[in-house]
């Protein structure tokens, strides 16, 4: 198994990247929605990068999971806030990790109650592979590979800086 860059790549660096992948997408005029809260700081950054003047809509998956019977209500439920028209909409759907594809599966559910929209592409800064459902990342920066019992999360500093932290679990 490949071992992991020390230091971690730089995230903001890799929010940059993003935004050059996505940039060609702009003539769609999609919409940025950032599943909290890794993908919320994501799509915020990409806001800013884009140059885009709409507001970034904000999911929270907790209740769409579909282990919400085994592991409860996450202590830090955001609610959601979709500040545009989803029916016939490009989106770009932004999270921090893809892994098992399942909190992708429950932000789309979500979505849907919002309308049907025209597209939705995925974007992350890194896939861990691991999927169980059939998801794809259209825009990814990183793809990695992570030991038994490590987890990969995104942080956000006092000053808005975003950095990758290795979790032992």
């Amino acid at each position: 198994m490949p071992h992991l860059p020390n230091p971690l790549p730089d995230a903001e660096a890799q929010c940059r990247q993003l935004a050059d992948r996505i940039h060609p997408e702009l003539a769609k005029n999609p919409a940025l929605v950032g599943i909290h809260s890794g993908g919320a700081w994501i799509a915020e950054r990409l806001k800013e990068l884009l140059g885009l003047s709409e507001d970034i809509g904000l999911i929270d998956v907790s209740f769409y999971r579909d282990d919400f019977a085994e592991k409860g209500l996450h202590p830090q439920v955001r609610p959601t806030a979709i500040p545009f028209d989803v029916e016939g909409r490009h989106l770009i759907l932004v999270d921090d990790v893809l892994y098992t594809g399942r909190t992708t599966r429950a932000a789309l559910n979500e979505l849907f109650d919002y309308g049907r929209p025209a597209s939705v592409q995925l974007a992350v800064l890194a896939d861990r592979g691991g999927r169980e459902l059939p998801v794809a990342a259209q825009y990814c920066i990183w793809n990695v590979e992570l030991a038994e019992g490590e987890n990969l999360t995104l942080a956000q500093a006092d000053d808005g800086r975003l950095a990758w932290r290795l979790e032992h679990v």
